[in-house]
């Protein structure tokens, strides 16, 4: 609309809201009345009358000389002229120039306008990629306790580098509403444009705010409003004046949105609504081992309906008497009659003569050269070359005189020339495969002059350096003045030309390996021979060659041809040429030259320096031949040049295209014409016809239009057949587009060293339909793909190389350089430096598009430009774009000459080296074969039939028992000894008592604090408990019941205000105190868990009572509402009159708060029946005595880490090693140090604690061995943790502590939930942990396939520990609650006497999560309770034997159910696709993931430079969708640091997801995938 003049901004609301409903339907297809539009639209596109009509192409006359109405030249049209004229020199690469193009291109992004809405930004944080002031820069890694605390130490340095951005939000959905195809950034911190928003009057709470932002979450066991999340920030930023009307949107799911990034997330969910394939089909087959959809063949598809095609034969090669009978012949015949002639002139860098070589000093030179390399290298028994033996020739391009010499003296001498490139660097673009190249030449002898020897890389010592790849290479100077002159008596031998190879020439595939083509002498001599009849070459003529001449037609015309025929060539280097691009035009006028050999780069430059030289003539050119003429855009530059040049004497037959190919070299040329005779026609295809491989006028869409130029009639003495390029050689139909194939003894012969490659490429038979071949003759592959049209003109539409297979159709890279180079690129590409390639992702080719960037382009040019190529692409070639990046200026692998290396730019797109500055990823669009999504049947069988079928089935139910808790061991001895009371297993504070009576002086306790090391015996901890119990009766007020807070950092002192609360009567809630560093993110926890647990008191030591109470305190929570705090520094000494002793041991003995990995906060009720049948149930699974020591390094603030830490000891009496894990980190491996020093045979640590030891230990193994640090006395090392075991992490800590003596069966895990602390843990009798494999593909579908190690798509577990005495699993489907058999995943269920009684909730609403606690089976066993842990899991019975011989039933953690992602209808655990995001590059150094309105977000910890950031981006997508089907759409790329994590080391995905949506993560860069 936007287009069109009008102003939508200016409009009421409610029009804008209509014009958008009507875009809308405009996108959907719904248009009815848009076709006289789009019909002129099209109308922009220059008709071009058929002059002959053919069944197959419609040929039309090139544009003539004067331009008349009905073709004009692409000068006339005044658009061009005008672009032409602000167009700075060289700023697009003029290849692929086309004027008919560029208005087509236009047309169609006129008619996208329409149809788009724009695609969002990305949002990049400035700092990224600007050089900015060093407060700017990102600051050092933040602690990642906690979310918030990185944006919050960032935002001051920040902000006055976010401030500079550009438009608000408002600006963009109206931007998206007037259906621009262009974007604006919305950085992620500030609003564009705008100060720092205001709060709206009456800003509301921070929690009720937040659920706006976040989908109810129906797995809370608290209430939304009552504030449950943890870290919740301390304000919600209100919204801006210009956000409010327009950013308050609903998303997919009527959720409303106030987030500026949830703004972009709707608009990128607004791009991907309309399908842009046929919808998928509607069902999932569970048993299909088919992954990819394969699309169904669509009925409109064109087909070849020609006969089949006739070899097509050239004309006879002429036989003339003077020809030579080899080329050496020919140069001795020069060198000696034509002694003075000249044979060759090379330029300076101004593009003057530098020198001329004359044909007597060219034999001589070439002569010398021949005796030296024979007799001179080496000596005579042992010569250093033979005759045959391969030698490369390595001469750069601004001294064409010594290459010359070089290659003549090889072939004089015998031996083979190889010519390469010089090598610059030791990392040079392509340096190892040139070394491929010199390997299976076998040359170890290199050939170059005194200059450029000096040039080459050397090694401190002056040697020349090992190029990467190389063989060894002995260098030899081939300057006049190191050649010896020949004795009179020698004479060089040369032979009449026979098949022995002549000369190698390089040639690079499309994977970028380099081979060398073999020419034999008889192909050289009749490749000059035909060379000479089609062009037509007399002797004495003067050549302008501005071609490399060590390879293909700089070096057949250049080179050998002329030699042949006795011309005199005037070489111009690259230099030169880049210097003045006039030059080769200027060598022409003054030298009268009759031919010259240019490419369409050439051409372009001559015509953009053309103002200078107004008095230039070239009338004297019979043939200007441009080499890369079987481009299908060089037809542009062709007309563009004569129109230009015309004036100038130049005559339109003269133009010559060629085709060419290392393997046929010359394919076919354009013969000049007859004065005033007609110009060959050009064919207008279809370019969606050429996508099928068949050849189609085009007669619908101008846009898509493709017109082509001949390269004239195939070679003298050639046979040319047209062949399919991919399967059998089978003949090709009259309009089918297919491979050329050439005879001819002027070919190439093999690539040498390489049989196998020669038989598939030189040695093919083609084959009639029938599959029969047509004869005998082998012919040679050409790598071009064409046609013949009428009169047997060759067509030339694209290369092999340059071929991109897309879901079954063709695409050519040069055809989508050109359409991208037709989206006006000025503002934003750098020289037309663009490279097309093809990536395979999900069993498909994806198109790659990588342009460099000018310096001086804006964003949001950028990103306007990347967009309209995007459409362009689409509208014109009908294929989605995959990626498209811009990197910097000048930073793209470049070629010797200067273009772009291509497999060196998509090697380093795949590994991640590739730096844009700009990304684009578009997976939505162009991955279409995704598997069909599952969509789940309503369930009709019942729990009860799926039992009985599987007990039918053989399959057992799945379910497992810990072996029985039994009565108190060793009755007898207690009845004797009259010790422990008969309740010793209800009341742990019974059991501190009667220690500290039987035994005062045993050691309970060591905490090792830092250098400090503190005990607690038996009866110093009763008599501080008692103490803390005197304190409450000190305060004169009754706590009874009461809940109290215990705030105090990892000691005894916890411990000791625990057992003071039990004999006080009081329920303690411990909580980990505020980090004093930054209390802003962590205080807020605390106050929340005081407010939930609606706690009386705190308990806590004089420091942190401090902290509680100072201004900084103040500033994140109100201090002045705290309960009463009690400092236990300063304890009463009187003892208290009694101890509490509870009434029954179902009574509430303590509140367990924890925060799960949903980020849910959650309180349960421990009784003291509960604490002490789990002591029980660990004392017997790890034998634990009082003779025993256990070293424990966890937070001792909930779960088991809690119960092992504060509980565990009191009751079974062994000595526990305490280590706050806060100490690793100025004491990296005290723990481990404490096992060997304490010879400790059983430890309890969590995963953050190993994983800070195996990356920060794990390369110091030798030390830690030569300071005698021993594991060898560790028998069992148990991880404490609520999630699936982490296998590789265990496994490598395993592997890297072997060396000083862990045993690699000493590592297990332990698994506890919120319902049950302890439900498995490995002991000491139980068999080893197994680790089974199962298939990733069927977790998906909530089953267990087991397969083999190895197998694709397996995912290793390892069992979680073995079930504890008393405890009963059970597996069950959770939707139905029956339960499941053997080997099903299903949510574990966990019936024991020490499960927690319930939730705790603020306002007591325990019903709300009943059915945690005290659910029951709906068949099967229905009197039981059970309680639900929400992790899937499933039980498989191995073949090991338990305690009591029995077979072993191993339980399996999958995950959290809370956690997993429902995508596609199947179920995925975020842990999975983590391992594989974090595989996918050296930098990421953490990840999480999670959705948001069905859109996959993915966020990457950035562990290397900012430069890498966006490197990641593809490399995340394309990872995800290999190993899991799933496009990923956002990827976000953040700091070190910013994934939060808690105590236990796991990741609080939930957290990540609400400081993402509430714009407080800081991104480095947040990327969009359309």
């Amino acid at each position: 609309m936007a287009d069109r003049g009008v102003d939508l901004s200016s409009l009421p609301k409610e029009v804008r809201d209509q014009l958008a409903e009507l875009d809308l339907e405009l996108s959907e297809g719904n248009g009815g009345g848009v076709d006289g539009e789009v019909g002129e639209m099209l109308g922009l596109v220059l008709a071009v009358d058929a002059s002959l009509s053919l069944p197959d192409v419609q040929l039309s006359p090139s544009h003539s000389a004067d331009p008349s109405p009905e073709a004009p030249g692409p000068s006339t049209s005044s658009p061009s002229k005008h672009h032409r004229a602000h167009r700075s020199g060289g700023a697009r690469d003029e290849r692929y120039r086309s004027d008919i193009h560029t208005e087509a291109v236009q047309a169609a992004l006129a008619k996208h306008k329409e149809e788009k809405m724009a695609p969002p930004m990305p949002t990049k944080r400035r700092s990224a990629f600007v050089q900015s002031p060093m407060d700017a820069c990102t600051p050092p890694d933040t602690s990642s306790a906690s979310e918030d605390e990185g944006s919050l130490r960032r935002k001051a340095a920040l902000s006055a580098v976010l401030a500079q951005s550009l438009q608000s939000p408002d600006y963009w959905i109206n931007r998206s509403v007037q259906s621009s195809s262009t974007s604006s950034s919305a950085s992620s911190t500030l609003s564009h444009g705008e100060p720092k928003s205001q709060p709206q009057p009456q800003p509301q709470p921070a929690a009720s705010l937040l659920a706006d932002v976040v989908p109810p979450d129906v797995t809370s066991s608290t209430p939304q409003e009552s504030g449950s999340r943890v870290d919740l920030p301390p304000a919600v930023r209100g919204m801006s004046r210009g956000q409010s009307r327009s950013s308050m949107m609903e998303t997919a799911d009527g959720v409303p949105v106030s987030s500026r990034v949830s703004t972009k997330i709707q608009q990128l969910l607004n791009t991907l609504k309309r399908p842009k394939r046929p919808p998928l089909s509607e069902f999932f087959l569970d048993d299909s081992e088919e992954i990819v959809e394969v699309p169904q063949p669509d009925p409109n598809t064109p087909k070849p309906e020609g006969r089949q095609i006739i070899p097509v034969k050239g004309e006879p090669l002429g036989v003339v008497s003077n020809w030579p009978p080899a080329l050496q012949a020919a140069l001795a015949r020069w060198g000696a009659t034509q002694a003075k002639s000249p044979a060759l002139t090379a330029l300076d860098i101004t593009g003057k003569p530098l020198y001329t070589l004359t044909y007597g000093k060219l034999w001589s030179r070439s002569l010398k050269l021949a005796y030296t390399l024979l007799n001179k290298l080496g000596t005579k028994s042992e010569p250093v070359l033979q005759t045959g033996d391969r030698v490369a020739l390595v001469y750069p391009n601004s001294d064409p005189g010594m290459f010359w010499v070089a290659f003549y003296g090889c072939l004089l001498a015998e031996v083979i020339p190889v010519p390469i490139e010089v090598p610059l660097s030791r990392q040079d673009a392509g340096s190892q495969q040139i070394g491929f190249l010199l390997g299976s030449c076998g040359v170890s002898l290199a050939l170059t002059s005194e200059v450029c020897l000096k040039g080459l890389p050397k090694t401190p010592n002056g040697e020349i350096i090992q190029f990467k790849g190389w063989p060894r290479m002995k260098w030899v100077v081939t300057d006049t003045k190191y050649l010896t002159k020949p004795s009179k008596d020698w004479q060089p031998h040369i032979p009449t030309a026979n098949t022995d190879t002549a000369y190698i020439e390089y040639k690079a595939t499309k994977e970028g390996t380099v081979m060398g083509v073999a020419v034999s002498k008889i192909s050289m001599l009749t490749h000059c021979q035909a060379l000479t009849q089609a062009c037509n070459y007399c002797e004495g003529e003067t050549l302008v060659n501005v071609l490399d001449c060590k390879k293909d037609m700089g070096l057949w015309h250049g080179v050998l041809t002329s030699v042949m025929n006795r011309i005199h060539t005037i070489t111009v280097p690259y230099a030169v040429m880049k210097a003045c691009p006039i030059s080769w035009v200027q060598r022409v006028h003054i030298h009268k030259a009759r031919v010259a050999l240019v490419k369409c780069r050439d051409l372009h430059w001559a015509m953009m320096a053309h103002k200078e030289q107004k008095d230039t003539n070239l009338s004297s050119i019979r043939m200007l031949i441009v080499a890369d003429g079987a481009n299908p855009w060089s037809v542009s530059s062709c007309d563009a040049f004569l129109n230009v040049f015309q004036s100038n004497g130049l005559k339109p037959e003269v133009i010559c295209p060629c085709a060419t190919s290392a393997e046929a070299l010359t394919v076919a040329i354009r013969r000049p014409g007859a004065r005033g005779a007609p110009l060959p026609a050009r064919a207008i295809l279809s370019m969606g016809g050429l996508s099928h491989g068949v050849i189609r006028v085009n007669t619908e869409d101008k846009n898509s239009a493709l017109t082509v130029q001949d390269v004239g009639h195939i070679m003298p003495g050639a046979l040319m057949c047209i062949v399919k390029p991919d399967g059998p050689p089978q003949l090709c139909k009259t309009d089918e587009i297919g491979e050329i194939v050439i005879n001819s003894r002027a070919g190439g012969t093999m690539y040498y060293g390489l049989p196998g490659l020669t038989k598939n490429t030189f040695e093919v038979i083609p084959v009639n339909q029938a599959g029969a071949p047509i004869g005998e003759i082998p012919f040679s592959r050409t790598g071009l793909l064409g046609f013949v049209g009428p009169g047997s003109l060759v067509f030339v539409v694209g290369k092999n190389e340059g071929l991109l297979i897309v879901s079954g159709r063709r695409h050519n890279a040069d055809d989508l350089v050109a359409t991208a180079l037709a989206v006006e690129p000025v503002k934003t590409v750098y020289r037309g430096r663009i490279a097309v390639f093809s990536v395979t992702v999900f069993y498909d080719e994806r198109i790659v598009i990588v342009a460099e960037q000018r310096p001086d382009a804006s964003e949001e040019d950028s990103f306007q430009w990347m967009s309209r190529v995007l459409q362009a692409i689409d509208s014109i070639h009908q294929v989605g774009l995959y990626c498209l990046a811009l990197v910097p200026a000048n930073t793209l692998p470049k070629t010797p000459l200067g273009g772009i290396h291509i497999c060196e730019t998509k090697q380093n797109f795949l590994e991640g080296n590739l730096h844009p500055c700009n990304i684009l990823l578009c997976p939505h669009t162009c991955v279409t074969n995704l598997p069909k999504p599952r969509q789940k049947q309503p369930v009709d069988v019942g729990p009860a039939s799926m039992l009985v079928g599987n007990l039918v089935a053989g399959k057992r139910i799945a379910q497992a028992t810990g072996r029985e808790l039994g009565m108190v061991e060793d009755q007898d001895l207690i009845r004797k000894l009259c010790m422990w009371p008969t309740m010793m297993h209800q009341f742990l504070s019974d059991a501190l008592q009667w220690r500290a009576q039987s035994d005062p002086d045993h050691v309970l306790y060591v905490l090792l604090n830092g250098v400090a090391v503190c005990t607690a015996t038996c009866a110093q901890l009763h008599k501080r408990a008692e103490k803390i119990t005197a304190t409450f009766i000190r305060e004169r007020r009754s706590y009874t019941g009461d809940n109290v807070v215990l705030l105090y950092p990892p000691g005894i002192d916890l411990i000791a205000a625990f057992y003071g609360c039990l004999y006080a009567g009081v329920v303690p809630v411990t909580v980990r105190p505020p980090h004093p560093q930054n209390l802003a993110a962590t205080l807020p926890t605390v106050r929340m868990i005081i407010d939930v647990s609606k706690a009386s008191c705190i308990l806590t030591t004089q420091p942190l009572m401090r902290i509680l109470r100072s201004r900084e305190a103040a500033a994140s929570v109100n201090v002045k509402t705290w309960p009463t705090i009690i400092d236990t520094d300063d304890l009463p000494r009187k003892r208290p009159p009694n101890i509490y002793k509870p009434p029954t041991a179902e009574m509430l003995a303590y509140l367990d708060f924890s925060v799960s990995t949903t980020g849910m906060l959650t309180g349960v009720k421990m009784s003291h029946a509960a604490i002490s049948t789990l002591c029980r149930s660990i004392k017997l699974q790890c034998e634990l005595y009082s003779s025993r020591q256990v070293a424990i390094c966890l937070d001792p603030y909930c779960g088991l880490g809690f119960v092992l830490w504060c509980l565990s000891s009191v009751y079974s009496g062994h000595q526990s090693i305490l280590i706050p894990p806060l100490e690793l980190e100025s004491s990296l491996p005290l723990w481990l140090s404490t096992l060997s020093q304490y010879k400790i045979r059983d430890t309890f640590c969590s995963y953050s604690v190993m994983e800070l030891c195996t990356k920060g230990l794990g390369t110091q193994t030798e030390i830690l061995k030569a300071r005698g640090l021993n594991l060898s006395c560790v028998r069992s090392c148990v991880v404490i943790a609520e999630e699936r075991p982490r296998l590789a992490l265990t496994q490598s800590f395993s592997k890297l502590f072997k060396d000083i003596g862990l045993s690699s069966r000493a590592v297990s895990t332990a698994f506890g939930s919120r319902v049950n602390l302890a439900i498995g843990m490995q002991g000491t009798a139980g068999p080893d942990p197994s680790t089974v494999y199962v298939d990733m593909k069927s977790l998906r579908h909530d089953r267990v396939r087991l397969v083999e190690r190895g197998a694709p798509q397996s995912l290793p577990l390892m069992e979680s520990g073995t079930i504890l005495p008393g405890v009963r699993v059970i597996i069950v489907n959770p939707e139905t609650r029956g339960p499941l058999g053997d080997s099903h995943l299903g949510e574990i269920w966990v019936h024991s006497p020490h499960s927690a009684s319930g939730y705790y909730t603020i306002y007591g609403e325990e019903s709300l999560q009943a059915d945690h606690f005290n659910t029951r089976l709906s068949f099967g066993e229905p009197q039981t309770l059970w309680a639900r842990t929400g992790y899937l899991g499933f039980i498989k019975r191995t073949e090991l034997l338990d305690a009591s011989g029995d077979r072993h039933d191993a339980l399996f953690v999958v995950g959290s159910l809370d956690e997993t992602l429902e995508l596609r209808g199947l179920r995925y655990h975020p842990i999975d696709i983590e391992t594989s995001v974090s595989r996918a590059h050296r930098s990421i150094a953490e990840s999480a993931v999670f959705t948001w309105t069905n859109l996959l977000v993915v966020v990457a910890e950035l562990g290397g430079s900012e430069q890498e950031a966006l490197d990641l981006v593809p490399l995340v997508t394309n990872v995800v969708l290999e190993e899991h089907h799933l496009i990923v759409g956002v990827v976000v790329i953040v700091d070190p640091g910013v994934i939060p994590i808690n105590s236990r080391g796991e990741k609080q995905r939930m957290h990540l997801r609400d400081s993402f949506l509430a714009d407080q993560l800081d991104p480095i860069y947040v990327a969009y995938n359309m």
